[in-house]
């Protein structure tokens, strides 16, 4: 039987991610970068789904590409909102900490479709 997406440990910490941004975010008035971390992060969690119901191991795989090229793209904005000062440096890490894990989650996805 098919594991649900929820059941996935990699989506259930994109979730937390997606908290986390949005948390932090609340209080940012550039709204460019606020709108671009957010969408970057709900793509993660939304990619990871998608394609976990996608019904075929090629397009699962696509989909989690899909989704680690979004990790690292919310994990470099993580520099930047330190940088800009939008953020602190605690929650910068905690950021990237989370995208680090999620990350490597992605890429065990992965390997074991490519396994099959």
């Amino acid at each position: 039987m098919k594991t649900s997406f929820e059941n996935l440990f990699v989506w259930q910490e994109a979730r937390e991610l997606v908290k986390l941004i949005y948390r932090i975010m609340e209080v940012c008035r550039d709204w460019g970068f606020k709108d671009q971390i957010q969408r970057a992060a709900v793509s993660i969690m939304n990619n990871i789904a998608e394609g976990a119901d996608s019904g075929s191991d090629s397009k699962y795989a696509n989909f989690l590409n899909i989704a680690h090229g979004s990790c690292s793209e919310v994990r470099s904005m993580a520099y930047l909102c330190e940088d800009l000062r939008i953020c602190s440096p605690e929650d910068a890490e905690d950021i990237r900490s989370k995208s680090r894990v999620i990350s490597s989650g992605i890429n065990s996805l992965i390997k074991s479709i490519n396994n099959k």
